[in-house]
């Protein structure tokens, strides 16, 4: 650890930038805190007490509800933000997010407990997406993937703190026992709403906005340098869109120029999602119990240790997320998470994890472990930096709230019907997990260009040389092989 610290003082100082992304990336530790805690709560003694107790499918419907109603807001929030900004969609979500989980903790019921999860998830769909969009446009290229990876990161701490919390309060005597958990989101919620206030607004948003002034205070305050600035931030650009909320906005992110860069970012947030992590999140204590761990107590224990073990792998990733490739991260990783998938569902199917006794099980407790682990440092941290890094600055915040709505769907299907198998079948979930990571995998590794190390704008180049002519290959380059052809300015 005192590495890590050593590098990241020495490579990585604390500039405006830093804090400023460090202040927003509170979003991604409260959506690590709802998925740590919310499957573990809800079978709370005290928690099935209140509300009662719930079947596989009210089970998944209840979990999962958070990601439905969050879906449809996001899919609008970039276009609120490219109206207002995205720190002010940002602020709603947070209070519409603080009202949804102080509902959720008063509740006396399951009708009360499900409006309030409902507004929880509008307030997730404004801001989960923005977050990503804000730390793009204020990180200097050199930084961007390390500061864009840091709510990734952060929802590596609200994931642990989530289940270390319900570890704790499961022992309580009363309803605080499920309650405390809502109680800790709602004040951190409300303390992320505050902080929003006092962060400047992107100046890639003010220019497109002809602000161009107010931009300059900005830049001043996030610590750019001035060459950094003059050389990307500053470049000429064409005006923002008008400031009201139009059909067209939406479409325009399907236009030709566009539309090769909106079906990627909806691809790698979206259809990844089915390689079904969210069901090892939600559903881990019930995972490790079917594997064989003995006793609620053990197998909740042990999902408390994959949190701590996604966190430790979490910090190197977003330490070195600008050195590793974005390309190599997918590939590989979306490789080792399919074999993870496919060698469960082969133990399950062959019956080798017959009574729970034996090495099967044993394999099978190794393996989700290891699924957890690769996904935390390769497809959690690439997606969101990639979605957000490859759109130009006009359709940026729709674009990518867009894929986040599709990201926040396909979650709900993993989440919603993950119970609902392994309540039929204890390997068919698995193998479909795995086929779709390897079909994943292969449409990146034929369409996915490699963009570290390079400007916002300079990769928008590259992109729009596909539209014009044929660029030079440099061994195998742009949409055909790993890395983007880019004029020999935007290099960084």
């Amino acid at each position: 650890m005192g590495g890590i610290l050593q590098y990241a003082n020495r490579h990585f100082p604390l500039k405006g930038y830093a804090l400023f992304a460090s202040i927003v990336s509170i979003g991604g530790f409260l959506n690590g805190y709802d998925t740590g805690s919310i499957g573990a709560l809800t079978t709370m003694p005290h928690f099935e007490s209140t509300i009662g107790t719930l079947s596989p499918v009210l089970r998944g419907f209840t979990i999962s509800l958070i990601m439905v109603t969050g879906a449809l807001p996001s899919i609008f929030s970039g276009h609120l933000a490219g109206i207002f900004g995205t720190l002010h969609v940002v602020i709603a979500g947070a209070l519409v997010f603080t009202v949804g989980v102080a509902i959720e903790g008063a509740s006396s019921n399951l009708a009360m407990f499900l409006v309030g999860r409902a507004l929880a998830g509008i307030g997730e769909g404004l801001w989960l997406s923005n977050v990503s969009v804000y730390i793009t446009e204020i990180a200097p290229s050199a930084r961007r993937g390390t500061l864009v990876s840091m709510p990734q990161l952060m929802a590596a701490f609200g994931l642990c703190a989530g289940y270390f919390t319900c570890y704790g309060t499961i022992h309580i005597k009363t309803t605080l026992s499920w309650r405390i958990p809502f109680i800790i989101q709602g004040a951190i919620g409300f303390t992320l709403a505050m902080s929003c206030l006092w962060l400047p607004t992107s100046p890639r948003w003010l220019l497109l906005h002809n602000r161009r002034d107010e931009a300059l205070k900005a830049i001043t305050r996030l610590d750019i340098s001035q060459a950094e600035a003059e050389k990307d931030i500053l470049r000429p650009t064409v005006p923002g869109p008008p400031r009201k909320f139009a059909v067209k906005d939406f479409v325009t992110i399907f236009k030709r120029e566009y539309r090769g860069r909106t079906m990627l970012g909806l691809f790698i947030l979206g259809v990844i999602q089915l390689c079904g992590i969210d069901g090892v999140l939600y559903y881990a204590p019930i995972l490790f119990a079917q594997a064989g761990l003995p006793g609620g107590t053990a197998s909740f224990l042990a999902s408390g240790v994959s949190a701590i073990l996604m966190l430790v792998v979490s910090i190197p990733a977003f330490v070195y997320a600008d050195s590793w490739g974005r390309r190599t991260s997918v590939i590989t990783g979306g490789i080792a998470l399919s074999i993870c998938m496919f060698v469960i569902g082969s133990l399950y199917a062959s019956n080798s994890v017959q009574n729970n006794t034996g090495a099967g099980r044993w394999i099978v407790i190794v393996l989700i472990f290891i699924f957890a682990l690769t996904y935390a440092a390769t497809w959690g941290v690439v997606g969101k930096i990639y979605a957000s890094e490859i759109q130009p600055a006009q359709t940026r915040a729709a674009a990518n709230s867009t894929a986040q709505g599709l990201n926040f769907f396909t979650n709900w299907v993993v989440a919603f019907a993950t119970p609902i198998f392994l309540s039929r079948s204890t390997y068919g979930a698995y193998f479909l997990f795995g086929g779709v990571s390897l079909f994943s995998v292969v449409v990146l590794a034929i369409t996915m260009p490699e963009t570290k190390g390079h400007s916002l704008e300079s990769i928008q180049d590259g992109f729009q040389a596909l539209l014009t002519s044929r660029p030079s290959l440099k061994g195998r380059n742009f949409l055909t092989g790993p890395c983007l052809t880019m004029p020999d300015h935007a290099n960084v």
